[in-house]
């Protein structure tokens, strides 16, 4: 029992923090299944909130057994380990009979039929998880296919809303941000005529970069207002996963290519960053079918914890992959400051290296740890703050990156003086080695 409840308790960990808490009208398919605990969609509700639950071609392997410990209920994560802590001390045998829980249809209620469909009315604000339950682990496996809708009543019309309590402002905040990066791309543009004598070809990739982030925003905004007035996406899911699979491509792409100096430092890129780029963008294509297979099967399949490690795997690696060639122009930055002459030039070029080290370290470091912690300490009715965190983070970053590699004339900014050639090599001699 301790075993199996830990496991129970860190499924519930990782549903909370990493499933979205929206609830599409889903459609599950159950087949021959004997775990004790189903997971399926995680919503928060306001004091109107409904669950409409319809199941169909129920089929049980043994029919003989109690069926009131089979069947689907409600819970917070603060019920649940308190649920946990009933079954670990022998309080309940079976989660269903715990008063913790919302119960909201056993099967011995079915009476022979092999349907039902339910309303439940949910006034208790907060974040819950329809989970079903199957207390005879190993006496019952369980077929049937589920169709499952949550969402909230708004206004004095009962408008349906099925995004949850705390996200149903994200298709705005998604558009403003897309409205944004626009702006910044017209602005960009701008830039690169005005300075198209000092353009690079990385600058034209910078432009590319943006225009993909915004349009997949663009999408992710209709997406998520589909959503939230019909439960279903009608196709904007589709391009958000294209656009989101390029823009996440194109990003790191862009952060390997800066970091190797390509096309404003040096014209081709050496053997082993190409290698960096041969491990990044595969692992980025991984990233991106994890994350359709994520939120498309949804926590009940059997493989949806898979395939979340799997997402998070691959991420921590393209992040730490993306710092290599940062620190390997930095080393051949202070390599060439000894050999060339040009202390000064070398040590501008080296600061803004180390500049963006630092940033890029910092970009990660806020859009995978602080974004998750501020999800799990804040209550889900202000959920949509950590995915403005992460957006601003992203736009600061955006805007970081062009304002230092911005389009330049190099004679005017390397001018420099004996005087200021002779400091710049005296603090490369007393900086330390820069290490990863």
């Amino acid at each position: 029992m301790g075993r199996s409840s830990s496991f129970l308790f860190t499924f519930f960990i990782l549903l909370s923090l990493f499933s979205p808490s929206f609830s599409e009208i889903r459609f599950s398919e159950i087949q021959n299944d004997d775990r004790p605990i189903v997971p399926f969609d995680q919503f928060g509700f306001t004091h109107n909130g409904r669950l409409e639950l319809n199941v169909s071609k129920i089929s049980l392997s043994n029919s003989n057994l109690d069926l009131s410990k089979v069947g689907f209920f409600l819970c917070t994560l603060d019920s649940w380990l308190h649920v946990l802590q009933q079954l670990e001390d022998g309080e309940i045998r079976c989660a269903l009979q715990s008063d913790l829980v919302k119960s909201v249809y056993t099967f011995n209620s079915l009476n022979g039929k092999d349907s039902f469909n339910t309303l439940y009315n949910e006034t208790d604000a907060d974040q819950y998880n329809l989970v079903f339950a199957n207390c005879h682990p190993q006496q019952l496996k369980v077929t049937m296919d589920v169709e499952s809708a949550m969402y909230n009543l708004d206004g004095k019309n009962n408008v349906r809303d099925y995004l949850s309590a705390g996200r149903t402002i994200l298709p705005r905040v998604y558009f403003l941000f897309s409205l944004v990066y626009f702006t910044l791309a017209v602005v960009w543009i701008s830039v690169l005529y005005k300075k198209r004598l000092t353009a690079f070809r990385i600058h034209y990739f910078m432009l590319a970069v943006i225009i993909l982030k915004a349009i997949n925003l663009l999408c992710e905004a209709e997406d998520k207002s589909y959503i939230k007035r019909t439960g279903s996406a009608h196709g904007w899911d589709i391009l958000f996963y294209m656009f989101s699979f390029l823009k996440g491509i194109s990003l790191f792409t862009l952060i390997v290519l800066i970091g190797t100096g390509w096309s404003f430092l040096k014209p081709f890129l050496q053997d082993k960053e190409k290698k960096v780029l041969m491990i990044v963008i595969p692992l980025q294509i991984v990233a991106n079918i994890a994350q359709v297979v994520i939120d498309e099967s949804g926590p009940y399949g059997h493989d949806w914890v898979t395939w979340k490690q799997i997402f998070l795997l691959v991420d921590v690696v393209c992040c730490c992959a993306v710092l290599f060639p940062i620190v390997w122009s930095i080393k051949n930055l202070r390599e060439a400051a000894r050999t060339d002459g040009k202390a000064a030039v070398n040590l501008m070029k080296l600061t803004l290296f180390r500049h963006y080290y630092v940033v890029v370290i910092f970009y990660i470091y806020f859009t995978r740890v602080v974004v998750y912690a501020l999800e799990t300490i804040t209550s889900y009715r202000y959920s949509w703050t950590s995915v403005v965190a992460a957006e601003l983070a992203t736009l600061a970053f955006y805007v970081f990156t062009g304002y230092k590699f911005k389009p330049e004339a190099h004679n005017p900014y390397f001018v420099i003086d004996d005087e200021e050639e002779e400091a710049a090599a005296e603090a490369l001699k007393l900086e330390d080695e820069f290490e990863l």
